[in-house]
């Protein structure tokens, strides 16, 4: 078993929950069931199943969760840039938070390919 505190992607990804649901509070409230909601559940769905997949036992399923966690990654990426699409936010806050997340995607990725490496 991994300790999943001690993972810088896993802190990161924290730092991005707390700053992707500031950025939430400021979408209309007629998004409270969808873009907020689904932009909050990926972004949650980001560190957890990075915690989740490091309490597996073998190194195959911690990557299949590491991969999961990327997917939710990208789908974060897609929502902020339908936000600004939707002129719900502009784009010196989409710019700043989507900087934010392709850092942690490639993060991950790299994690992902390391631990193939070791399998």
């Amino acid at each position: 078993m991994r300790n999943f505190r001690k993972l810088d992607v896993w802190n990161d990804s924290r730092k991005l929950v707390k700053e992707t649901y500031s950025i939430t509070k400021l979408l209309p409230d007629t998004e409270k069931y969808g873009l907020i909601s689904q932009i909050n559940r990926c972004v949650i769905s980001i560190p957890a199943n990075i915690a989740e997949g490091s309490a597996k036992d073998s190194q195959k399923d911690f990557v299949r969760f590491l991969q999961i966690s990327l997917g939710s990654a990208f789908e974060l990426e897609t929502h902020i840039i339908l936000c600004e699409d939707l002129e719900f936010l502009n784009s010196s806050i989409t710019t700043s938070l989507i900087e934010k997340i392709q850092i942690l995607q490639k993060r991950i990725s790299s994690l992902i390919k390391y631990n193939k490496s070791k399998l």
